[in-house]
C-alpha cells in the first residue's frame, strides 16, 4: 500500500508548495503597495490621503477577520469566475490570495512603520521624492521585517492550503481527508501532518536566513 502511497504523497506535497508559493507571490504583489500606501498615507506622511486609509482600513480588518474556510467558500462564484471552476490546486490559489493580501499588508505596514523616522527625515533633506524614500529608505530599512513577515504569511498559507482540502482543491489536506479520514487510516494521516510539519520547519528557516542575510547589522 505505501508503494502506492508515496508517489501520491509527494505529488501532493508539491501540489501544496504550488499554492502556497503562487498564491504568497500575487499576494506580495498586491500586499506590498498596499501596505506601504497603509503606512505612509496619513495625514502629514508621504502620500497623504486620509480619505484611503479610512476607506481601505476597514476593508483589510474585515478581510482578516473572516475564518478562511468561510471566506473560501463564500467567494466559490469568484474563484470560477476567476479560473473557470472551484475545484483542484488552481482555483484554491484564489481564495488563498484573497486571504494573503490583508494579511500581508498589514504586515508591511508595521515593517515600514517601524523605520527610524530620522532617516526620512534625512533623505527628505537631501531633497529625495516620496518614492525615492520608499525604494531608497523604507523598503531597504524594513525588509529584515518583511522578509520575516512573509515568512509567517507562507507558514500561514501552509495551514490554510490544507483546509481547502476539504473542498476539493488537491495538496496535503486533500489526500489526509480522502485517504486518511475516509479509509480509516490513521498512517496516512501522520504521515500528511509529518509531511507538513517538515514542509513548515524548511520555510521557516528559509525565511529567517533571508531575513539575517538582509539585516544589515549582521554585516
Amino acid at each position: 500500500m505505501w508503494s502506492t502511497l508515496l508517489p501520491i504523497l509527494g505529488q501532493a506535497t508539491l501540489e501544496t508548495l504550488y499554492m502556497v508559493f503562487a498564491s504568497l507571490a500575487i499576494g506580495a504583489l498586491v500586499g506590498l503597495p498596499l501596505g506601504v500606501l497603509l503606512a505612509t498615507s496619513g495625514r502629514g506622511e508621504l502620500f497623504e490621503a486620509p480619505v484611503f486609509q479610512k476607506t481601505i482600513g476597514p476593508i483589510v480588518n474585515a478581510t482578516r477577520s473572516v475564518p478562511f474556510i468561510i471566506l473560501a467558500v463564500a467567494i466559490i462564484p469568484f474563484t470560477r469566475f476567476v479560473v473557470g471552476t472551484s475545484i483542484g490546486t488552481s482555483a484554491a490559489i484564489v481564495p488563498l490570495t484573497v486571504a494573503a493580501i490583508p494579511f500581508i499588508a498589514r504586515i508591511i505596514e508595521g515593517a515600514v512603520r517601524e523605520v527610524d523616522g530620522g532617516l526620512i527625515e534625512a533623505a527628505h533633506a537631501m531633497g529625495a521624492r516620496p518614492m525615492q524614500v520608499v525604494t531608497k529608505v523604507l523598503l531597504p530599512e524594513a525588509l529584515p521585517a518583511i522578509i520575516h513577515g512573509l515568512t509567517l504569511t507562507a507558514v500561514t498559507l501552509v495551514g490554510y492550503s490544507a483546509m481547502v482540502g476539504a473542498v476539493g482543491a488537491g495538496g496535503l489536506g486533500d489526500l489526509g481527508i480522502r485517504y486518511g479520514y475516509q479509509r480509516f487510516r490513521p498512517d496516512v494521516m501522520a504521515a500528511v501532518v509529518v509531511t507538513l510539519i517538515v514542509v513548515v520547519q524548511a520555510v521557516q528557516m528559509l525565511g529567517d536566513h533571508l531575513a539575517r542575510k538582509a539585516d544589515k547589522r549582521n554585516i
